[in-house]
């Protein structure tokens, strides 16, 4: 791929292992941009609005480059899972999804100021949790860090422990779409 210079507005390791992955050279420029959360928009919205906040901040500074913003979250229903802000609430976070069926989106915004180019998209990924047991729960939770991720679980972070059956891409529950976003570089 002939892309311009790829700036991740992300400090996620796993959004920038997923990257590299994908053979791509990029620097990491994390946003400094809080997350929007308003009741009133969809979990695809919020994370393409978070996404195309993170990406046009650091866009803002490096206008030359293209740059990419991605937010990720966990919905059942109408019910938004984030990032916890303690155990207790990583706990019961877990205790709501277990045994169910829930979407993990990520929005996703390519942005090069320079050219006025930009694309937002969303990736919706459908993952069942295993019927699990407070014993269950809390022995997943002293095994992986749940406070900086969405649901309070990481799919890629001893998830056979807890996940039954992923539909749809495995990338992108880890952070990011792969499939998806190789597409729309090579079209970029």
């Amino acid at each position: 791929m002939n892309l311009p210079r790829l700036i991740l507005a992300s400090g996620s390791p796993r959004r920038a292992e997923i990257l590299r992955e994908m053979g791509l050279k990029f620097r990491v420029v994390p946003s400094d941009v809080p997350e929007v959360h308003r009741e009133q928009l969809t979990a695809r919205e919020l994370c393409q609005l978070n996404a195309y906040r993170k990406a046009r901040a650091v866009a803002k500074q490096i206008p030359d480059a293209l740059v990419l913003g991605a937010d990720t979250l966990v919905y059942a229903g109408t019910q938004l899972f984030g990032k916890p802000t303690s155990l207790a609430q990583a706990e019961q976070m877990l205790e709501q999804l277990q045994g169910r069926t829930h979407q993990v989106v990520t929005g996703v915004c390519l942005i090069h100021l320079r050219r006025f180019r930009q694309k937002i998209l969303a990736e919706t990924t459908q993952v069942t949790f295993r019927p699990l047991n407070a014993k269950q729960i809390r022995y997943y939770l002293s095994a992986v860090d749940p406070l900086d991720k969405a649901g309070a679980y990481a799919i890629q972070e001893k998830g056979d422990l807890i996940v039954q059956e992923v539909a749809g891409s495995y990338s992108n529950v880890v952070g990011l779409p792969m499939e998806r976003l190789k597409t729309e570089l090579a079209t970029w």
